[in-house]
């Protein structure tokens, strides 16, 4: 799945296959209990975690990796030490195995994120 069309994030898990489901649903309960204050919503065809209107954190179940967008470039510099083992696009970590998801570094950036002044315009 590249893009989904699904209407929530209840039935984007629903298209989540089999061998990534408990991951990727383990990555929203993760999303779900840091981001107090913010909505879950589906934009771009992926989970996306907004306050006050602005996406600031989304994951996504791509054909060769989940995807955990960090969209918060303050963020992002914090951890640059710990993200530098990892696989990185320009805004995303990528995981090709679900096994080798970093939940405590995950954790540890939605704590960041969360913490921070909103990023709304």
């Amino acid at each position: 799945m590249v893009q989904s069309a699904a209407e929530n994030v209840d039935c984007y898990l629903a298209e989540v296959s089999e061998e990534r489901k408990e991951a990727v649903t383990r990555l929203r309960e993760l999303c779900r209990a840091e981001l107090q204050g913010f909505s879950e919503v589906m934009a771009y065809g992926m989970p996306v975690y907004e306050r006050d209107g602005t996406g600031e954190i989304a994951f996504a179940s791509q054909k060769q990796y989940i995807s955990v967008y960090v969209l918060r470039v303050d963020v992002r510099e914090a951890f640059a030490d710990r993200l530098a083992g990892h696989d990185m696009g320009k805004g995303c970590l990528r995981f090709r195995k679900p096994e080798k998801i970093d939940f405590e570094l995950l954790r540890d950036m939605l704590r960041a994120t969360a913490a921070g002044p909103s990023q709304a315009r």
